[in-house]
């Protein structure tokens, strides 16, 4: 398929997502695949069927996770484990195996706790990769920069002719762009965060500097790499304009996509078919 072709049939994949978030589709083809996405904010569940196509998405708000490091084991095992019934209860399927995902800057050990995660709440057999690798999974592209971007950390991986060359990770995410706003606008982070998904275009100024920290990161992760575009995934910049100063500070193409916090989650399922 061309570019503009991919393009178009990543967006139907995650329209897909966004409707079957707790409405579990009215069919599928072939065995299901499961991908549980332990972030900082939340632990998302995505069930895709054999070719891809998105038929549950769940998720559950938790602050289990940070940067990547399991911090509340108990609670990341809880959010899992409902978030595997409530699948299970809508699908009418008994669900064994599942992936998750890691970010770059995870060490073997840490890496590892998340599927000892999956292994508490009910999955037998678990299968690991890294976040960048899981979004590249749903995205499908063979010359660019990927971006994850996580509530801590963003994660930059380096694709050429499909294979990954170069991958890493830097301090910074959503968490940061809130506690910029909270603390400009003196309130709290909850107040901030609505604020950031729902008026992004009112305070793209004070968000401005949080933004090209991210852009910074990405430039400094792509060394080499400035002739390829880059396609941001992640939640965290589901922000209006925010692909705007990404590119204008790079200087550089920059792709966003609708519903981006499916698309590592997505990716992760897809790894465990």
């Amino acid at each position: 398929m061309t570019d503009p072709q991919i393009n178009r049939s990543v967006e139907q994949r995650l329209e897909t997502a966004f409707a079957v978030y707790r409405t579990p589709a009215e069919h599928w083809t072939g065995p299901l695949s499961v991908g549980i996405d332990l972030g900082t904010s939340t632990c998302a569940i995505a069930v895709v069927d054999a070719q891809g196509v998105p038929v549950w998405m769940d998720s559950r708000g938790t602050a289990a996770i940070r940067d990547g490091v399991v911090f509340d084991y108990w609670g990341a095992r809880d959010a899992t484990a409902s978030l595997k019934e409530d699948a299970e209860a809508a699908l009418g399927v008994a669900f064994t195996r599942a992936a998750t995902a890691f970010p770059p800057g995870v060490d073997e050990s840490d890496s590892r706790a998340c599927g000892f995660v999956l292994e508490s709440a009910g999955f037998d057999d678990i299968l690991l990769l890294d976040e960048v690798s899981a979004a590249n999974l749903t995205l499908g592209i063979d010359n660019g920069v990927v971006v994850d971007v996580g509530g801590g950390s963003t994660g930059v991986g380096v694709f050429r002719d499909g294979r990954l060359v170069a991958l890493d990770d830097r301090p910074g995410g959503g968490h940061h762009l809130d506690l910029i706003l909270a603390g400009s606008l003196g309130i709290p982070l909850e107040q901030a965060e609505l604020l950031k998904r729902t008026h992004a275009d009112d305070y793209l100024g004070i968000l401005r500097p949080g933004l090209e920290r991210v852009a910074e990161s990405i430039r400094a992760l792509s060394l080499g790499a400035e002739k390829l575009d880059v396609h941001l995934a992640g939640g965290a910049l589901m922000i209006d304009g925010a692909d705007r100063v990404i590119a204008a500070y790079l200087g550089r193409p920059v792709r966003s996509y609708p519903h981006a916090l499916y698309i590592t989650p997505l990716g992760i399922a897809r790894h465990a078919s």
